[in-house]
């Protein structure tokens, strides 16, 4: 792998470059790209709830071919980009990198990896299906590509946006600023599902379940708001993923199925979604506070306070608030606490509504504790350098 940039350049030949390379309107292929986001992202919710509800009757369900649709959407946008790049002008070229003969924006080959590794996975995954049974664990290797290509993908996006933002206009960088945001809710919203069983209501009360957060969420919560440099943009991305995941909890009960594989355990009439979202959104705004108050600090000393703080804040509001979702006060279609799997035995050979301890002893519980705390420091510097790198970005 080669990156060649140019280094020099006569004045006039730069002053042109710059003055061609600056946006002045959201390519097509952006918004091309925001499509593959959105469908993947119904896609994704749609297939957990389909599993949960129906079971895996086949590859080429709605919710399957929408999963895919982000590949190949992204892949034809990104193709584009690469390829007009290459075969492009001077001035294409000098907001460009090389990798392997070809020049393009950086954000958009570590996106089109992605799409390989996504369009990759699902004739893997048909074959795992067949191979080793229809509904299995949702961390499986095909899977396990899958996801690793999406969330490629979305890195790939972000960067490519804080590239166009760092030579738009002020009225085209805030459109491109809001779509960062987007995605790195989307993100966010990717992680949290691949966290759905140590996040799981019952395990609430589980020192794990906030180390699981703590290295999975914070980088990517933070690298897009850092990147946006908007006093809202923690916010902003914890507000997203939270309308995003209610907005399906509550749409797709509206919608009727029945299972169609078996054991079964529940009765089931409509698709059941996943479950209440976290509680990030508290953190995040405790975050945008903090940091306009102390955005001069070193990054190490601001991911000192940023970690704790996230972490320590985010315990304080999920921690109570999973008492209530385990009382019969949740049990109703706002907080979801009446769904469940058709082939989970709940309320048959357990009770759904008691807190499970991962930690065996007070003593183990605060070790874990603290070894969230030191996560919640060292991605959060992460999500720091993440953002700072795509404040810099340009090609």
């Amino acid at each position: 792998m080669a990156y060649s940039i140019p280094l020099a350049a006569p004045a006039q030949s730069r002053i042109g470059c710059d003055s061609a390379a600056t946006i002045t309107s959201v390519p097509w292929t952006i918004w091309c790209m925001l499509a593959g986001l959105v469908s993947g992202t119904i896609g994704g919710l749609w297939d957990i709830s389909w599993h949960m509800t129906i079971g895996r009757d086949t590859f080429w369900t709605p919710a399957h071919i929408a999963i895919q649709m982000t590949g190949v959407l992204v892949g034809i946008a990104c193709g584009y980009m690469i390829l007009s790049t290459t075969f492009g002008g001077e001035a294409a070229q000098s907001t460009s990198v090389r990798i392997w003969g070809f020049r393009g924006p950086f954000g958009a080959f570590i996106a089109v990896w992605g799409c390989l590794a996504m369009l990759t996975s699902a004739p893997l995954d048909n074959w795992w299906h067949n191979a080793y049974g229809l509904d299995v664990k949702i961390v499986s290797p095909p899977h396990t590509l899958l996801s690793l290509g999406s969330l490629a993908i979305k890195i790939g996006t972000m960067a490519l946006l804080a590239g166009m933002m760092n030579r738009s206009t002020e009225q085209v960088r805030r459109r491109l600023m809001w779509m960062l945001l987007f995605v790195g809710a989307v993100s966010v919203g990717q992680l949290g599902i691949i966290l759905t069983q140590s996040t799981w209501p019952t395990n609430m009360h589980s020192a794990s379940c906030y180390l699981a957060v703590a290295i999975f969420i914070p980088a990517v919560l933070i690298a897009p708001a850092w990147a946006s440099r908007w006093r809202w943009g923690c916010t902003a991305v914890a507000a997203i993923y939270t309308v995003i995941l209610l907005a399906f909890e509550w749409i797709l009960p509206l919608f009727p199925a029945v299972p169609k594989l078996g054991p079964v355990y529940q009765h089931i009439t409509h698709f059941v979604p996943l479950r209440f979202p976290m509680l990030l959104i508290v953190p995040a705004i405790l975050l945008d506070f903090f940091w306009q108050k102390k955005d001069d600090w070193g990054r190490w000393k601001l991911a000192a306070v940023t970690g704790p703080l996230f972490i320590l804040s985010f315990l304080a509001v999920q921690w109570p608030f999973a008492n209530f979702l385990m009382s019969p006060a949740a049990r109703n279609p706002i907080f979801g606490m009446a769904y469940f799997a058709y082939f989970d035995p709940a309320n048959y050979l357990y009770d759904p509504y008691q807190f499970q301890f991962a930690e065996s002893t007070r003593a183990q519980f605060f070790l874990v504790m603290a070894m969230a705390l030191v996560a919640s420091i060292i991605m959060s510097r992460l999500g720091f350098a993440w953002g700072d790198w795509m404040r810099r970005m340009r090609r």
